[in-house]
Formats: structure tokens, C-alpha cells, sequence
């Protein structure tokens, strides 16, 4: 008799049915042969398809070291950072090693309150930034163990959100204010652009920091290399993860300003057991490298397959109408009926196709290099499941 599932593993929630036995271009395939058109992409982990050829080929190429202490140097690592350095943001010149997003929060963190001298922070309402403690302080689902003081600011993130954070700021005990520059967690909440533009001003006037999350919005998925360049907005810390490997390995880093670095330094704690593992860098090396030798057509053909897909969506008929929010291939579908989202996802899914609900919101992250013929038969699914 076979044994329970959850006997041994400890699993993440939700629906464990779907068993995944391989992964390939745009599709999934499970332990019962039965093929997904994945839309999810690992929640913006495969950015542009599973099991690429070249980066199968430098994991399996691999003669590097097994592994390097932290109180070591490593020529890759610095090869590494000085790629990632060339694709930020202006005036974030450092970048600190992690094992994955939620590392990569916990160090901003850190660089604020050690900076500032301060213990409290600001973020949107029912955002996420990860799993660990402090990440978790400063997400706000309804299952988040907070240890900081985190206040909550709520959307919609315009010219109004800011009078309402300088009064919170005004205290000047403030550290940092976090939060995605494109809200992924929220159904690809935009913000106005005199919010993003006023930010930064507004908390340096207050000595507060502003951290700016890009493990899901990186690396192309708002059709920018990364969502930050949609506005002229300067943060004083950038994190970043999920695609920079492509998912081929784990990575994950926190680009800073230099004096937020030698704070690090001289007073942090930097140390990461597992944070860039020679494999993931040497995986994460090619990924980039690649994203930025090809950054101008790659983002061209995002922009084009994300008016393939709004242009569908808006034809198609749905018992409200909906709002539909898009930023490159970071697609939303409010539907205003949290029922009626959930059974969607499930009819797709029975029917072959992945996407997800959130509350009342059709979340679709497709492959960046989706091809016409499948996000086609992708939608052509969704349609018949509305």
C-alpha cells in the first residue's frame, strides 16, 4: 500500500496532485505523461523556457570547484557582480551574495537598520518578499510571523500614497521603505508614475532608504530588463533572484550603494554557506551574459507577445467585465469574483494549461520567448474554461 504523500515531505500548501517528472521549452510534463502549456514559469523563475540547451550544457560542463568558504575569494564571483553591477541602476555599484530572495531580503534589511540606526520599516499592504523572519515581517500575508515593526502602506500607489507615507516618515524612525517597483504579489499593481518618481525623494528627506524588490520582476519579465527603468526613480538597494539562473541553479544577490557595502562590511553579517555556489555562478554567468547580449531583441518580442495577449484577453467574454493589468509578460486578469478565478485556474489546469488565481485575479507569467502557436493554444484554453 502506498504511503501517505505528506508522510515525509512538508509541502507548501494548495493542490499537490500535479506530480512533475520533466520540463521543456514552454510545457511541463507529469509522472502520469499528461502535458502541461506552462504560464506560470515557476512564478517568473524560467523566463524564457525550461531546460535551455546552453545552460544544460554549462551544468553538465562543469569542472569548477565543489564548493568555496565564504572567508575566501573567488575570480567568478567578482566576474559575476561586475556583470550584474553594468545592468543596474545608477549609483548601485556593490552586490552582496545570496542563496535566494528571501536571503537577499534579509540582507537589505540589515544594510538599513545598521545604516540608519533605525528598526522600523514601511511596505504595501498584502505584499511578499519572502519566507524567512524578517521577510515575512515586512510581507503581510495572513500567515506572516512578524519580528520588525512594519507599517503598511495601501494601493493604489499615487500622488495620495505619498502624502500618506510622508506623515508615517515624518517620525524619522523609518529605515526603509520596501516594495516591488511592479507588484507581482498584488496582480501586477502598477504604481503612477508620480508616486515612483516622488519616492526616493521623499524618504531620503526623512533619512530613510528605499529597497526596491526585483526577484520576480528582473531579468526581463515587465519587458525592461528590469521594472525599475519604467520610471526615474534611484534606490539605495535592489534584490534580485529567480531568473538569473534561468532556473538551471540557485542564486540570488542584493545590489547596494558603496557606503550601504562598507556599512555591511564593517558592522554586518554577509556570511552565506550556500551563496553563490560555484555551479549557480557559473550558470548564472551565461544566463546574463546572454540576456545582455541579446537584451534588444528579446525585449521587442516581449512587447509584441504582450499585445498578442492583452489583445485576446479583451475579446474574450467574461461574466464581469474585467480589468486587465500588463506590464511585458507580467499579466493580470481581475475578474472582481474570487470564486469565479479559483474554478478558472482549475478547469485550465484540467484542460492542460497552467496559470494561477490570487484572490480574485488570473495571474499568467508566460515563457518571455513564448512562441505565437502556444500562447495561442494556451489562450485558446483559457477561453473555453471562462
Amino acid at each position: 500500500m502506498p504511503r501517505p504523500r505528506k508522510r515525509f515531505l512538508v509541502h507548501n500548501g494548495g493542490d499537490a496532485d500535479l506530480d512533475v517528472a520533466r520540463a521543456r521549452g514552454n510545457h511541463l510534463y507529469d509522472t502520469r505523461r499528461r502535458k502541461y502549456i506552462d504560464f506560470m514559469m515557476g512564478w517568473c523563475v524560467g523566463n524564457f523556457g525550461w531546460a535551455r540547451a546552453a545552460l544544460r550544457g554549462r551544468v553538465h560542463a562543469f569542472r569548477g570547484p565543489d564548493y568555496i568558504y565564504p572567508g575566501y575569494t573567488y575570480r567568478p564571483w567578482r566576474e559575476l557582480a561586475e556583470l550584474l553591477v553594468g545592468l543596474a541602476p545608477n549609483g548601485l555599484t556593490r552586490c552582496c551574495r545570496a542563496t535566494g530572495g528571501s536571503e537577499a531580503v534579509e540582507l537589505a534589511l540589515q544594510a538599513a537598520m545598521l545604516h540608519t540606526g533605525r528598526r522600523k520599516f514601511v511596505a504595501l499592504e498584502d505584499a511578499y518578499h519572502g519566507n524567512t523572519l524578517g521577510a515575512m515581517s515586512v510581507g503581510d500575508g495572513d500567515d506572516a510571523v512578524r519580528v520588525l515593526s512594519v507599517a503598511r502602506l495601501k494601493p493604489p500607489l499615487d500622488a495620495d500614497a505619498l502624502d500618506r507615507l510622508e506623515t508615517r516618515l515624518k517620525r524619522r524612525d523609518v529605515a526603509a521603505m520596501i516594495m516591488e517597483p511592479i507588484s507581482m504579489n498584488l496582480g501586477v499593481l502598477i504604481p503612477e508614475t508620480e508616486f515612483m518618481e516622488g519616492l526616493a525623494p521623499l524618504c531620503h528627506r526623512h533619512g530613510t532608504l528605499l529597497i526596491l524588490d526585483e526577484v520576480a520582476t528582473g531579468f526581463g519579465r515587465t519587458g525592461k530588463l528590469f521594472a525599475t527603468e519604467y520610471y526615474d526613480v534611484q534606490p539605495d538597494m535592489m534584490t534580485f533572484a529567480k531568473a538569473a539562473t534561468g532556473g538551471a541553479a540557485g542564486i540570488g544577490g542584493l545590489l547596494v550603494r558603496d557606503d550601504l557595502a562598507e556599512t555591511l562590511e564593517e558592522d554586518g553579517n554577509v556570511y552565506s554557506t550556500y551563496g553563490w555556489h560555484p555551479l549557480s555562478v557559473d550558470v548564472a554567468i551565461a544566463n546574463v551574459r546572454w540576456i545582455k547580449r541579446h537584451q534588444g531583441r528579446l525585449l521587442q518580442q516581449v512587447d509584441r507577445t504582450a499585445s498578442y495577449f492583452v489583445d485576446r484577453l479583451r475579446a474574450m467574454e467574461f461574466p464581469e467585465d474585467p480589468e486587465i493589468r500588463c506590464r511585458g509578460l507580467a499579466i493580470a486578469v481581475e475578474t472582481h469574483d474570487e470564486k469565479y478565478a479559483d474554478r478558472v485556474a482549475k478547469k485550465c489546469r484540467a484542460r492542460g494549461l497552467l496559470l494561477d488565481s490570487q484572490e480574485s485575479v488570473l495571474l499568467m507569467l508566460p515563457a518571455l520567448n513564448v512562441d505565437r502557436a502556444t500562447a495561442k493554444a494556451g489562450l485558446d484554453i483559457l477561453e473555453v474554461c471562462l
